[in-house]
């Protein structure tokens, strides 16, 4: 089984500290993209931006700080965690959505 496979169902642990895996990572452009598949994303984010993460490590630490730091706010502190790990991962397909505001939730 592959490093990817294994953080499959890790939820954000996983995401955040998934290393690169042994095959090399194929470059990928706008123009690798269809325009219509990239819009239909667009779209469908812009409706409903919300993902769901299964990670009972990440759900005890975050909710450790929502107890012990006033004002801590799970939901922003998930979403740059994860935002930092897709754009680091991902940096390409990153660059297709840059219409959409980082951190905008």
């Amino acid at each position: 089984m592959t490093r990817q496979n294994k953080s499959l169902g890790g939820g954000l642990d996983a995401l955040i500290k998934a290393k690169s895996t042994t095959m090399p990572r194929k470059e990928i452009t706008p123009a690798t993209h269809p325009k219509d598949k990239v819009r239909e994303v667009l779209e469908d984010v812009k409706k409903n931006p919300r993902i769901t993460l299964w990670s009972a490590r990440s759900a005890a630490v975050l909710r450790y700080l929502k107890k012990t730091k006033p004002e801590f706010s799970i939901s922003r502190e998930a979403s740059l965690l994860i935002e930092e790990a897709v754009k680091n991962k991902y940096p390409e397909i990153w660059d297709l959505f840059s219409e959409l505001e980082q951190g905008d939730h």
